[in-house]
């Protein structure tokens, strides 16, 4: 009985991985853009356009990865163990989706500190903000319509018009108020434990080095 339990689940994790890989990979390609575009890119010439446009349109992905959790719901059905599910198949999915949502709040901190950059602070709360609804509207598509990033160029007339017309229903339009809500939730939470994690390194370097002058002054 155990081994058949066990043998269920690798075959529940080897099924996932398949699209767990592909969703992350897209997931990470706009975190790669944005260390292109806002880090290291510096003149906006019709490459750094391009890429930005191109970045907008995967950035969908990184957030997508939240309506996986269907999936888990499924798994959960299949494997019917309270100690595998909790040990080993809600852990990966938590890894995988934490992953993907990071790769979304690293993506806009690299975009806020652009327009940090160029003396644009003002609107980084704007783009924020803004950018959560075009992903509300992105992960919709996604989900519900299938539509993949590169739809805009192989069939950008169906993206348009379908997708345009789909989500001004009803239903559409509270589940995108939804979904836009819970993308400003995680990211204002998720964001500020990301840069904590960052500066704290900073902060005790500061700390340490505030001392060691203040030892130096002493001993003078």
């Amino acid at each position: 009985m155990k081994e058949e339990l066990i043998t269920r689940v690798l075959q529940v994790l080897r099924i996932n991985m398949s699209w767990m890989t592909w969703n992350l990979f897209l997931a990470f390609i706009p975190l790669a853009l944005s260390v292109w575009l806002f880090r290291i890119r510096r003149n906006r010439s019709w490459l750094w356009w391009l890429g930005f446009l191109v970045f907008y349109a995967f950035l969908p992905n990184a957030p997508y990865l939240l309506t996986d959790v269907i999936h888990l719901i499924d798994d959960i059905r299949q494997i019917q163990s309270v100690w595998m599910i909790t040990l080993v198949l809600i852990p990966v999915y938590l890894v995988v989706i934490l992953s993907g949502f990071e790769a979304y709040v690293i993506s806009l901190v690299n975009w806020g500190y652009y327009l940090h950059r160029i003396g644009k602070s003002q609107w980084i709360v704007w783009i924020e903000l803004i950018t959560h609804f075009l992903c509300a509207v992105g992960v919709y598509w996604g989900r519900f319509l299938r539509f993949n990033s590169w739809d805009f160029i192989t069939q950008p007339d169906a993206v348009l018009t379908r997708g345009v017309e789909e989500i001004l229903g009803k239903q559409p339009l509270v589940i995108i108020a939804i979904t836009f809500v819970i993308l400003v939730g995680l990211y204002w939470i998720m964001k500020r434990v990301t840069l904590g994690f960052v500066r704290q390194p900073q902060s005790s370097y500061d700390i340490k080095t505030q001392q060691a002058n203040s030892n130096t002054h002493n001993a003078g």
